[in-house]
Order: structure tokens, then C-alpha cells, then sequence
């Protein structure tokens, strides 16, 4: 994907309106997207969760549900219902892009109704040792839809599709513990956080349970059947047994005969984590760089004392570009969500430029930053915050703009300076301008640089300075930014 510069828009963040209005503004906003130059929208789960119109979508409830059957008080969804879902994605892909479904094959939550189970109690942060023998539990394990009468699906679940709960009627109490279901164990090839991090939340889906991965290929048949999507983003996968996910995109692939793209959430700052993982699931998906994220938010938290010549060090971007999904910032880790690790608004241009402006990685937009966002929530301190996340659209269509007619050809690198870095692209027969890049998180910066246009003026396209610059008979220039800022000069023709 990123041969041809394509860009994916999250277009959902954490606190979205529940007003049922999201899939009629995806689709009417759609031609918009295409012209500022993205090539796929990712979507947020479709399905029915268990708080209903309240649900963001990854307490999943029934994957079947697209807002069609009245469950968990609702028919329709938090972002609307299912004829209008189907809308969106025709109105989307009829403007060029492509759609990817978010997907949580990890876990179900708010059973229809409780069974008795004999389990073992092990602390969440160790799933190694138990805190005593076996005893009876009661939980919600038993889903049957009755709203959905069987209708796509007549799979029920019980609780030996289940490995594990976190919930015991019978000690309501006690949410600091999972139960592991009687025969049952944790799943393996997966991450080993907590001794084994198989568990998340809810009841976890037992992947050793044939039956299970029957219906969750049978569904995802289902899902490419009804809905056309063109791929899948995939929640929680390090939580999952990695040796499923090459035999389930299989069956997708295969099901669909035509390319389909994956992509997984591995949250984990550690490059070579992810790089194990990559290798697992024998490179059927890409991932997203989660490493990159992290390097975003110190640098933003740390002002010119964060080395900029380091900042893609230990990256997918730099190690494994052609699975690395680049993004600044998304819904997990926005302000007063659990994986809280924001990016401060001064260095979200720079940030952008870094993934919009490189040839490395697929580069992903959120949806809050393009559009902006207000909305208040309690903290881990439990105290009320209302939250203002400033729109960056101006600045991010330059850098589409950018993206899309300069940014091609060679790359020649300039992270030589502890502030201030840059880099050029020289342009192909289909994009003959070339672009220079330069940031600095100190004072106003300026490096000679490369761009191999000898005595050609240079213009800088995000109108930060007014001033042109002109290379040398050699091709070279220097070029310039404002302090804790980004440049992105442009080769001026005619």
C-alpha cells in the first residue's frame, strides 16, 4: 500500500456521539476524504456491544448484530444501524477508498444467562499461580441472542467455549480475579505479560475449541459477504494465539478471492516483540507501530532536550516498514483513556510529517486530530476533566497534498543534529518535483541538504516561511524551519 502513497483515516475516536449519526457522517464525508488523499477509512466495530448505544464496540456482545435486532436495549448501535452501516461502506468505496471493519475475536461480554462451572482463581497480575484450589463459580457464559433468533447463526455459546471469567456471582466482589474454567488453560503463543497475558476481560475465547474457530471463520464469511469491507482491523491480537490468525486470514483470502488487508493491535513498545510476532503469524498482517507512538509522546513531553536524531530508532518504521501501520495518536491512547500516552498538540506537526512525508510505513490519521474533539470523562484520578483536542486538518491536508504529488522517489536522510532533522525526496517520472523536509523541536533550525535540482527555487508549502530558498549549481540547499516547528519545501515549476 504505501508504493502508491496510500493513507488510512481512523474515522472514530473513544467519545464519539452516541447518536447514532457516525456511519451517516463516514458517508457523507467521504468524497472529502478522497480529495484530501486518503485511500481507506477504518471504521469502529459494527456489532452490537453489551452497554448498547453506549457501546464503543469492544465489549462485544454479538458479532452478527450490525444494529439490526433489538439486544441489549437498543436496536441500532452507538453509531447507527445496519442498513445505514452497509450504506456507508457503499457510499465510501464508491469514492475510491477502501473500508476496514474493526474486529474483536477476543472475548464476549454480558451473557444471556449464568451457569454453574467449576474454576480455579488466579490473580490478574499473575496467571501462573493459582490462589487455591477449584471451586464453584457462577457466570454469564451462556450467549443465545434472543433477539437475533437464530437468524445468520445458530451457534450458542456455553462455557466450554470459554477458557477463562472475571466474573463470580458468587463473589461479586472480586474483580481483581479471572477464573480459569475447569480443563481449560490459558492460551499459548501469547504474550507473557502477567505470566501469560491470554486473558483480557470478559469470557475469553477458548481457541483450542474447534467448534469456536468454526464459527468465528464462519462469521468472518459472513462479514465479507454482507458488508464488501476490504479488510480487517484486529483488536487485542496478543491476547490471542498467535498460530490462529495465519489460518484464519487464509480462509478470508480464500473466501474472498480478491486482496484483502489485516491489521493487527499488538500493543507493545518493544520492536522486537513485535518483530517475533511478524514472524509468528508468518507476516500475514501488518501491525502497528506502537514503538514510533511512544518516541511521539516523550518527544512531545520533552521539549529540545528528546534527541531528534533518535526518533526512529527501535521502530517498525525503520526495521519493518512494510508492515508498520504509523499513526500519531488514536483512540486508546487519547486523554483519559487506559493506554493514556498522548501527544502534545506543538509537536503533532511534526509528528504527521514524520509519517506522512516518509516512504516507510502505511501512515494512519485519527480522526480527533484531523477534526478536533471536546468531550470530558473522569481520570485515573477520578476526577472530572473536560478535554479539548485542537483540529490539525490545515496543517495534515498540506501534508496529504505533499503526500500525494511529491512525496516519491529517492530518500536521503539528514538525522545529524540533536534538535533539529530533516529529509529529501527527489521525485519519480510520475512526480518530477522534488521536496525537502525540515524539523526542529529547539530554536529555529536550518540544514544543507540534498535535493539534486541544481538552481531551482524552493517554496515552503506549509507557509511557515515566506521567504523562497535557492539551491546551488550542485543541487543543494539550505533549508530552514521556525523553532519547535516543520517546513516542507516544495520545487517550484513554471
Amino acid at each position: 500500500m504505501a508504493d502508491v502513497n496510500g493513507t488510512i483515516f481512523q474515522y472514530f475516536h473513544w467519545y464519539t456521539p452516541n447518536n447514532g449519526s457516525l456511519w451517516h457522517s463516514a458517508a457523507e464525508r467521504a468524497a472529502d476524504l478522497a480529495q484530501a488523499g486518503f485511500s481507506a477509512i477504518w471504521l469502529p466495530p459494527a456489532y452490537k456491544g453489551m452497554n448498547g448505544v453506549n457501546d464503543v464496540g469492544y465489549a462485544v456482545y454479538d458479532l452478527y448484530d450490525l444494529g439490526e435486532f433489538p439486544q441489549k436495549g437498543t436496536v441500532r448501535t452507538k453509531y447507527g444501524t445496519k442498513k445505514q452501516f452497509l450504506a456507508a461502506v457503499n457510499t465510501v468505496q464508491e469514492q475510491g477508498l477502501q473500508v476496514y471493519a474493526d474486529t474483536v475475536l477476543n472475548h464476549r461480554i454480558g451473557g444471556d444467562a449464568p451457569e454453574k462451572i467449576r474454576a480455579t482463581p488466579f490473580a490478574q497480575h499473575d496467571r501462573l499461580t493459582p490462589l487455591g484450589p477449584p471451586e464453584e463459580i457462577q457466570s454469564y457464559t451462556h450467549f443465545h441472542f434472543p433477539g437475533r433468533k437464530n437468524k445468520y447463526s445458530s451457534f450458542k455459546w456455553y462455557w466450554q467455549h470459554f477458557n477463562a471469567v472475571d466474573y463470580n456471582h458468587n463473589k461479586p466482589d472480586s474483580l481483581d480475579t479471572i477464573y480459569l474454567l475447569e480443563g481449560k488453560q490459558f492460551d499459548d503463543q501469547v504474550v507473557v505479560e502477567h505470566g501469560n497475558f491470554a486473558y483480557l476481560m470478559g469470557c475469553d475465547v477458548d481457541y483450542e475449541n474447534k467448534a469456536v474457530r468454526d464459527e468465528l471463520v464462519a462469521w468472518g464469511k459472513w462479514m465479507l459477504d454482507t458488508s464488501g469491507v476490504d479488510g480487517f482491523r484486529l483488536d487485542a491480537i496478543k491476547h490471542i494465539s498467535a498460530w490462529f490468525f495465519p489460518e484464519w486470514i487464509a480462509e478470508m483470502r480464500q473466501h474472498a478471492q480478491r486482496d484483502l488487508f489485516f491489521l493487527g493491535e499488538y500493543w507493545n513498545p518493544k520492536l522486537s516483540t513485535l518483530e517475533q510476532y511478524i514472524d509468528n503469524t508468518d507476516g500475514k498482517m501488518c501491525v502497528f507501530d506502537v514503538p514510533l507512538h511512544y518516541k511521539f509522546h516523550l518527544a512531545s513531553r520533552s521539549g529540545d532536550r528528546f534527541e531528534m536524531w533518535h526518533l526512529l530508532d527501535q521502530t517498525l518504521m525503520q526495521k519493518r516498514p512494510t508492515q508498520a501501520v504509523t499513526f500519531v495518536e488514536n483512540h486508546d491512547s487519547q486523554p483519559l483513556q487506559a493506554l493514556e500516552s498522548v501527544v502534545e498538540p506543538w509537536f503533532k506537526p511534526l509528528a504527521y510529517a514524520i509519517i506522512l512525508l516518509r516512504r516507510e510505513g502505511y501512515p494512519c490519521v485519527f480522526y480527533a486530530d484531523y477534526y478536533g474533539a471536546n468531550y470530558e470523562d473522569r481520570g485515573q484520578d477520578g476526577q472530572l476533566h473536560k478535554i479539548h483536542l485542537p483540529s490539525h486538518r490545515w496543517i495534515i491536508d498540506k501534508f496529504m497534498h505533499a503526500r500525494q504529488n511529491y512525496a516519491y522517489g529517492e530518500q536521503y536522510d539528514y538525522f545529524d543534529h540533536p534538535n533539529t532533522i530533516g529529509w529529501t525526496r527527489l521525485g519519480n517520472n510520475e512526480h518530477p518535483q522534488a521536496m525537502a523536509v525540515i524539523m526542529t523541536n529547539g530554536s529555529d533550525g536550518h540544514k544543507w541538504m540534498e535535493v539534486g535540482r541544481p538552481n531551482a527555487e524552493f517554496y515552503d508549502l506549509t507557509e511557515h516561511i515566506d521567504t523562497p530558498i535557492y539551491t546551488n549549481e550542485w543541487g543543494w540547499g539550505e533549508f530552514k524551519c521556525r523553532g519547535g516547528s516543520v517546513s516542507v519545501w516544495i520545487e517550484k515549476t513554471g
